[in-house]
């Protein structure tokens, strides 16, 4: 019995050594998935400058309905999806489709000459997307940023470790700022609200 419970405590500090070291070789790591006509901004980052102009700061959550609802949104985010699913299925699932009102949906609620816009997805790819299609939309190119490593930040890539394929690197809850599952609908998408 004594011999079993050891080689538990092992086995279990193994993992858990394995695990932080595969943690701690990516930590702070965000890599840019695509040029944008955008500024890049860590999360730590942003969270600084939105703090320092509540007024005209807001992060814009670019994800499906979905991933703002069901996986939680930075506290006080304002939900305009860039892409909705479609009742199409292709080869992953559900297809994504274009949101063609992105950028009447972004003056619907902010000011192009006056507010600074954070874009956020679940990794940062599509919010390199929506920080270039609200620049092309006449929001000012120093006001606009990417948070790099977006909401849940990315996958761990290393063979042989039990988190690889996991969402453990960076990101906006992974740095532990505030966060929530909240649905308040003074930030949902507004067309919702309007059906």
């Amino acid at each position: 019995m004594v011999m079993k419970r050891r080689l538990l405590l092992y086995i279990m500090s193994f993992v858990f050594l394995f695990g932080v070291s595969a943690m701690a070789s990516h930590k702070g790591a965000y890599p840019l998935k695509r040029q944008h006509e955008g500024i890049d901004v860590k999360p730590g980052e942003a969270y600084r400058l939105i703090m320092q102009d509540r007024k005209n700061s807001h992060v814009v959550d670019v994800r499906t309905r979905f991933e703002y609802q069901d996986i939680g949104h930075a506290e006080g985010a304002y939900k305009i999806p860039l892409l909705f699913f479609s009742t199409e299925v292709g080869e992953k699932g559900y297809r994504k489709v274009s949101n063609n009102n992105f950028c009447r949906d972004l003056k619907a609620r902010f000011n192009p000459q006056k507010d600074s816009l954070f874009m956020i997805c679940r990794s940062a790819e599509r919010s390199t997307i929506a920080a270039s299609e609200a620049i092309r939309c006449g929001f000012e190119k120093e006001k606009v940023f990417n948070i790099l490593g977006g909401f849940e930040g990315d996958k761990i890539h290393e063979e042989g470790s039990p988190f690889s394929g996991k969402r453990m690197v960076g990101g906006w809850r992974l740095e532990n700022l505030p966060w929530t599952y909240k649905m308040d609908p003074e930030l949902m998408y507004l067309p919702d609200l309007k059906k």
